[in-house]
């Protein structure tokens, strides 16, 4: 009587290795993304930035309130034009930069320690490593976005109700300027994502940001149908439009668009700069 016995065959393995599951690929970018000491002071400072451009805004209007007369004042106050003072644009351009340099460095930074070789390496599935990367990074820059857009708009109000100036959360536009100022640091951060990805060095990336996001909608012109389409297709130009409830346009314009279109700028953008991020690495050499 004799017995059979196998051996598996030289230079394979009996086992297979378990495939990281997204799960685990969410977690592996949520630890990378605060392992590093300069990514919470990025956003506190961001924040901060932000915060502080609107609250001294309203103080501004608080302070030499009385150096206006009093229909400005009345006009002031029956236009809700406090709600200007909510999210001004000199803080959406701070949030654009800001976000879109937190997005890029998170990627470049890591190209440039050498961490994404180990990272793929590690995990070869390459679009499933970005792809994680893309939802950590648009649900930390939501957050951010609806707790400085929340901040601004509280602070702004209450230096304001000191003149019995301020208006309230159910304002006419209230709610709508608020969530386009929040969802504006996503966009912009999934923008910064795809533009490191695609780029891979801090320093242009963070130039290609400027150029993109903050100088294109200063150099296109309304008065010229592509670049007006243009324009109206960016995402600083797309805040500029839902934030219209406070100086709405009441001269007619040679090219107009919609609140719509405007919204669906912003869900373009996030969509594109995503595909864009994960499809990126799959064919290139880390």
């Amino acid at each position: 009587m004799t017995t059979a016995t196998t051996t598996a065959p030289a230079g394979r393995t009996t086992h297979d290795e378990p495939r990281a599951r997204f799960t685990d690929l969410l977690a592996a970018e949520w630890l990378k993304m605060w392992s590093l000491r300069s990514t919470p002071w990025l956003y506190a400072l961001s924040a901060l930035a932000v915060v502080a451009f609107n609250a001294g805004t309203a103080y501004d209007h608080y302070k030499y309130w009385y150096q206006h007369d009093v229909r400005s004042q009345e006009f002031f106050v029956s236009h809700g034009l406090a709600l200007a003072d909510a999210f001004t644009e000199n803080s959406a351009l701070v949030l654009v930069l800001a976000l879109a340099a937190i997005g890029a460095v998170s990627v470049t930074g890591e190209y440039g320690s050498g961490l994404i070789r180990t990272t793929f390496t590690a995990v070869p599935a390459r679009r499933a490593v970005m792809a994680a990367k893309v939802l950590v990074l648009a649900a930390v820059s939501t957050v951010f976005g609806v707790l400085v857009a929340a901040a601004s708009f509280a602070s702004t109000q209450a230096i304001l109700s000191g003149r019995g100036a301020s208006v309230s959360l159910g304002h006419p536009g209230a709610l709508q300027v608020l969530i386009a100022s929040a969802l504006l640091a996503p966009v912009a951060a999934l923008a910064g994502l795809a533009i490191g990805t695609v780029i891979r060095h801090t320093g242009t990336s963070v130039v290609a940001c400027v150029v993109v996001l903050l100088l294109l909608p200063v150099i296109l012109s309304d008065r010229r149908h592509l670049t007006a389409v243009l324009r109206h297709a960016l995402p600083l130009s797309g805040w500029e439009r839902l934030t219209d409830v406070v100086f709405p346009q009441t001269a007619p314009t040679l090219y107009p668009w919609s609140e719509t279109g405007a919204w669906t700028g912003y869900v373009l953008w996030a969509l594109a700069a995503g595909v864009v991020t994960v499809l990126a690495v799959h064919r290139r050499d880390q």
